[in-house]
């Protein structure tokens, strides 16, 4: 199922591919997920990237500085672009601590599915009831699923970076989701899941 029209999602792809050619940056963030899960496509595109090559990034888009969030954003058409940095931005974890969980997954640099896990824990527990909340909620399921996932390095990052509150709330968000039809989990299939879910958690 396509969370995202099909025109959007090959458009942020396409994207994603060029930035790969010029830029080294890790990935985080729904596209990541999908690296992994092949559940869900994305539409924004989440780098973690280093200051200095964030100077080249500006030579090519049209780059703001998000105080707020502690993050930069560029635009290409709808597709947008959020931009970590280290030691400035945190997404649930530093970006400067993110750089030591790097991995090559098909030929992008992303993080271990555990910590983009813990990622998408803090993300949900702040948009749990938007639109973006429900694409944070399928993308954790889909990562909470994977057969080799190491539940200890999830439980440890999350004791580390003091997430056990948004944890939590993620938790009572999937206890009250009955199904999630996007993965193909009906009522049975999801309860099979949250069942052996928090055996983990």
């Amino acid at each position: 199922m396509n969370y995202y029209h099909n025109l959007i999602t090959d458009k942020s792809w396409r994207l994603l591919r060029d930035l790969v050619k010029k830029y080294d940056f890790i990935l985080i963030g729904g596209w990541a997920v999908f690296l992994y899960t092949k559940a869900l496509k994305s539409k924004d595109v989440d780098i973690v990237l280093e200051h200095n090559a964030l100077m080249g990034f500006k030579e090519d888009f049209e780059v703001f500085k998000n105080d707020r969030l502690k993050k930069y954003e560029a635009k290409k058409e709808e597709i947008d672009i959020d931009i970590y940095i280290p030691f400035y931005s945190n997404p649930g974890i530093p970006a400067e601590e993110l750089i030591n969980y790097a991995v090559i997954v098909e030929g992008f640099k992303v993080v271990r599915k555990e910590i983009l896990a813990v990622l998408k824990v803090k993300t949900l527990s702040q948009r749990g009831g938007s639109v973006k909340g429900r694409k944070d909620l399928v993308d954790l399921v889909s990562l909470f699923s994977l057969p080799d996932f190491d539940w200890n390095m999830f439980k440890n990052s999350i004791s580390k970076n003091i997430l056990a509150k948004e944890l939590a709330q993620a938790e009572e968000i999937i206890k009250k989701t009955t199904s999630l039809e996007e993965l193909n989990l009906n009522v049975h299939k999801m309860a099979r899941f949250k069942k052996k879910l928090f055996t983990h958690l």
